[in-house]
């Protein structure tokens, strides 16, 4: 289960992402409760914020892609997180004086999202520099279980703090926490790293990805399955929020516990996801079905207790198709084109949340959280059948150009291998076998 941890890079790695990982989720609590502290419990103002930080991600995520493929990874990550530390310290500054707007929270979240283009793309086509081939579905669920281990207290500790202190510290809080992060990369050796040769600068690059991804219904199914549900898993954060305050009256620190709740199942789910050495389309589609199931029962629960009960498995389910993906998604790409398919990634899991929080928020508004959370699990199951459809479609399309030309890009189930190139002078743990 932590195979991944005998590698000492990984090891900075995952060290520095727990404690900003615990910064993060607890700021993220706090800019929700700031939001709704200034506005008055408005659910449109707490959706529009999640909105503006994930809106970027659909204006210029693919870039994001081009750039990890085309730039060292560890500098970029290095001065994408300094650049989230000082926003989250100008936050904490505006915040403690008393002079924090609505929109302030608004312009943060929104260059969140901006740096986000870059950072996430390049992170996570990091991952497989660190372990290699070999190890990286199971380094890609312990950084799952590592970010909910941080979703675990991070939100419970916000709410205990924001009881106590206000949202203010939380803020600087979180800026102090990037520190960990940046020391970790920077104590790295280089000589360890896996690195690829950077992709020269060249036109057509975001179009050759996305053909890239088209043509790979082993690609394509886990991303069109991801991009389905992150219309409402994004928002799922916002729905706790308006279920929790709005139907159970519930306070800042029960409302940290409710979203602890949903994450010690995601916490689950990336342990079992761990113990699995290969990814499996079969855990992919039952867990988005599953998650879709929970939500609407969740959006049904008759009390807080139940409430908080539905949330642990709706938070397996969520994990179980975000490790699942991401692993089938970098195992089946190529090293020059995986931050361009990582980009794409990126995009359609967190390029949802724009339409989806809105939504989420306005039927709440309008209907009530309830109606809101059941319309979100009832859309999301409609959103997994669409997408596997889709999916067949186009790889019935596939076949007849295969047949014809060996169409670059498809990666038959027990060949997930044949895309994959080794870097000039990698390690041999890049050498890739056949399945068997």
């Amino acid at each position: 289960m932590f195979r991944s941890l005998r590698n000492y890079n990984y090891r900075m790695f995952v060290t520095g992402g727990i404690v900003s990982n615990v910064g993060t989720w607890m700021q993220r609590t706090a800019q929700d409760w700031l939001v709704l502290q200034l506005t008055g419990g408005s659910g449109s103002a707490l959706g529009v914020t999640v909105a503006l930080q994930f809106l970027p991600v659909l204006l210029f995520g693919l870039w994001g892609g081009v750039l990890a493929d085309r730039y060292p990874k560890r500098p970029v990550l290095i001065v994408a997180q300094s650049l989230m530390g000082a926003l989250a310290l100008t936050m904490g500054i505006l915040t403690l004086t008393g002079s924090a707007q609505v929109w302030h929270v608004y312009v943060m979240a929104f260059l969140l999202g901006v740096i986000a283009c870059v950072e996430v793309p390049t992170r996570q086509s990091f991952v497989v520099e660190m372990v290699g081939r070999e190890d990286l579905s199971n380094a890609i669920a312990l950084n799952s279980s590592t970010f909910n281990l941080a979703r675990v207290f991070g939100p419970a500790l916000a709410g205990v703090l924001i009881y106590w202190m206000g949202t203010g510290p939380i803020f600087m809080l979180n800026a102090a926490s990037f520190a960990a992060v940046i020391a970790g990369l920077a104590l790295m050796r280089k000589s360890e790293l896996c690195t690829p040769e950077p992709v020269p600068r060249a036109k057509g690059q975001l179009r050759e990805g996305l053909r890239y991804v088209a043509r790979s219904p082993d690609l394509l199914l886990p991303i069109l399955l991801v991009g389905s549900m992150a219309i409402f898993t994004q928002s799922f954060s916002t729905s706790i929020a308006l279920m929790a305050t709005g139907v159970f009256g519930a306070g800042a620190s029960s409302f940290g516990v409710a979203s602890s709740a949903f994450a010690i199942g995601a916490l689950g789910g990336a342990l079992l996801a761990a113990k699995r050495v290969r990814p499996s389309r079969r855990f992919l589609i039952i867990g988005a079905i599953c998650f879709g199931v929970f939500q609407a029962i969740a959006g049904l629960a008759p009390g807080y207790p139940a409430f908080l009960a539905f949330l642990i498995p709706a938070g397996m389910a969520v994990v179980t198709v975000n490790t699942t993906a991401n692993a089938t998604v970098q195992m089946g790409a190529s090293p020059e084109m995986r931050g361009r398919v990582m980009g794409i990634y990126v995009l359609v899991f967190t390029g949802g949340a724009p339409i989806g929080s809105p939504l989420v928020g306005w039927l709440a508004e309008a209907a009530g959280p309830r109606v809101s959370v059941v319309a979100a699990g009832v859309l999301s199951l409609v959103g997994v059948g669409l997408a596997v459809l889709v999916t067949r479609i186009m790889a019935a399309r596939m076949r007849p150009e295969k047949a014809l030309d060996g169409a670059p890009g498809e990666m038959p189930a027990k060949e997930t291998a044949a895309a994959e190139r080794t870097p000039a002078g990698a390690p041999t743990r890049w050498r890739l076998r056949r399945a068997t």
